[in-house]
C-alpha cells in the first residue's frame, strides 16, 4: 500500500503474487437479482449430538442476530447514484449504481465506500430503512488511501447514528453480521458468519481497469453481495467493527471489510474540518509478513518495508518527514510512537493516531540494527 500521493508507483507486482483476486462490490444497473441464503452454524469445537441442545443454541444465535439487525436497521441506508461516463457525441452517457451507507451522525453524515460514489457521480439518492427518500445529498470527501468516502444528507436531523466499536479486539472465529443493499434492490439484507482472518492485504478491482491496493482488512465468510459495499460489519454486541468493501472473485464466501479503527480518524477529521486530513511520513511500503521477510531476507518479521518502484523511483518521497529523517529503501519501520507496526496495525493506522504537526518517534530496522528518529508529521497532499 502506498502512503505517498496517488501518482506514486505502487510496490513491485511480485509482492502481490499471493493476493487473492477481489472485486469491489458496489452494484451497477443491469445486474439481475438472485436468491440469498443465510447460513447459521455453531462454532463450538465439537459436534452437538443432542438435538434439543442444538435447537436451543441455534435459537439463541438467531435471536441475537435478529436483535442486532433490528437495532442497527435505522442507521443503514441504500445509496443510488447516477455516474457520468463521458460523451457519446450527442451528450453525456450515464449509468446507474447502487451501494450501502452507514449513518454516523444525527445530522446526516454517512460513511460508505469510495467506489460507491465515484469521482464522476452526477447525482445521489438515499433511501432509509423506512423507505424515505433523500435527494439533496452532497459528497463531502473521498479518501485517496482507503476505499472510504463521506456523503451527507443536507439539512438532516434526528437520524439514528450507528455505534462504532473497536476492531482491535476482533479475533478469528468471532461471530459477525453483514448488512447492506444486496444486489442493489434488497435493502437491509442480513447475512451472518465469522471473522475468518485479519490483517489481509488485497488488490481490489472494480471490474474495469481501476484497481487499488488495500491492506490490514478483516476477512469474513458472511456473504457480501453486489450492493453491500459501504455497509457495516457488526459484532453481536451491535457495534460496527468494519465497513464492507470487497469480495473474492475466485472463491465462495470470502469477503473483506475495512477495520473501523482505521475509519474513526477519518470521521473525526471530517467532523472537525469537513474534509479528510491525513498525516503522513512519506513512504511507499509493503507490510512485512513471514513470506515478505523471507523474500527480502529481512532481520525482522513485522513492520513496514520501504520499497521503491520497478522503474527505480525511491520509496521515500522527496521533502517528506521520512526524507528529513534519513530513511531509505530497505528500511523496515517497526514502531510509530508507542504503537508497533505489524499485520494487525499497519503503518498508516499507526500514523493516523496522530495529527498533522505532531512530533513523534519512529523506530526502524536497517541491516539488523534498530534506529530511532523523531519526525514531524506533515499533511498528505493528493
Amino acid at each position: 500500500m502506498s502512503e505517498v500521493p496517488d501518482n506514486t508507483t505502487a510496490a513491485e507486482p511480485k509482492l502481490h503474487k499471493n493476493h487473492v483476486s477481489v472485486i469491489l462490490f458496489s452494484f451497477f444497473a443491469g445486474f439481475l437479482g438472485a436468491g440469498i441464503a443465510i447460513g447459521l452454524f455453531i462454532s463450538s469445537g465439537a459436534f452437538v449430538s443432542n438435538p434439543q441442545i442444538e435447537t436451543k443454541i441455534l435459537t439463541r444465535d438467531s435471536e441475537a442476530i435478529s436483535e442486532v439487525a433490528g437495532n442497527l436497521k435505522p442507521s443503514v441506508v441504500s445509496i443510488n447514484t447516477n455516474v457520468r461516463n463521458g460523451s457519446n457525441g450527442f451528450g453525456f452517457e450515464e449509468s446507474a449504481g447502487a451501494g450501502t451507507g452507514l449513518i454516523i451522525s444525527e445530522d446526516g453524515l454517512i460513511v460508505t465506500n469510495r467506489h460507491v460514489v465515484p469521482e464522476n457521480t452526477s447525482a445521489i439518492n438515499i433511501i432509509d430503512s423506512e423507505g424515505k427518500t433523500y435527494d439533496d445529498v452532497a459528497i463531502i470527501d473521498r479518501d485517496t488511501v482507503s476505499d472510504i468516502a463521506f456523503i451527507k444528507i443536507k439539512n438532516g436531523k434526528n437520524l439514528q447514528a450507528a455505534k462504532l466499536g473497536d476492531s482491535s479486539s476482533i479475533k478469528v472465529g468471532d461471530r459477525v453480521i453483514a448488512i447492506g443493499n444486496a444486489l442493489g434492490q434488497f435493502s437491509n439484507t442480513v447475512t451472518s458468519g465469522i471473522i475468518s482472518g485479519t490483517g489481509r492485504p488485497i488488490i481490489a478491482s472494480d471490474g474495469g481497469s481501476s484497481s487499488q491496493s488495500l491492506e490490514n482488512l478483516l476477512q469474513t465468510d458472511a456473504s457480501i453481495n453486489p450492493g453491500n459495499s459501504g455497509g457495516p460489519l457488526v459484532n453481536l454486541a451491535g457495534e460496527v467493527i468494519g465497513i464492507n468493501t470487497a469480495v473474492a472473485s475466485d472463491a465462495e464466501n470470502i469477503g473483506f471489510a475495512i477495520p473501523i479503527n482505521e475509519v474513526k480518524p477519518l470521521v473525526s477529521s471530517v467532523e472537525k474540518s469537513n474534509k479528510i486530513i491525513r498525516p503522513f511520513i512519506g513512504v511507499n511500503f509493503v507490510t512485512v509478513t513471514e513470506a515478505v521477510a523471507q523474500m527480502y531476507d529481512l532481520d525482522v518479521n513485522h513492520g513496514a518495508l520501504i520499497i521503491g518502484s520497478g522503474s527505480g523511483q525511491s520509496g521515500v518521497l522527496n521533502g517528506s518527514p521520512a526524507d528529513a529523517a534519513g530513511l531509505k529503501d530497505g528500511d523496515v519501520i517497526t514502531r510509530v510512537g508507542s504503537t508497533p507496526v505489524d499485520q494487525k496495525t499497519s503503518l498508516i493506522a499507526a500514523v493516523n493516531k496522530y495529527s498533522v504537526g505532531d512530533k513523534v518517534s519512529i523506530e526502524f530496522n536497517r541491516d539488523g540494527k534498530t534506529i530511532k528518529k523523531r519526525i514531524t508529521l506533515k499533511q498528505r497532499s493528493d
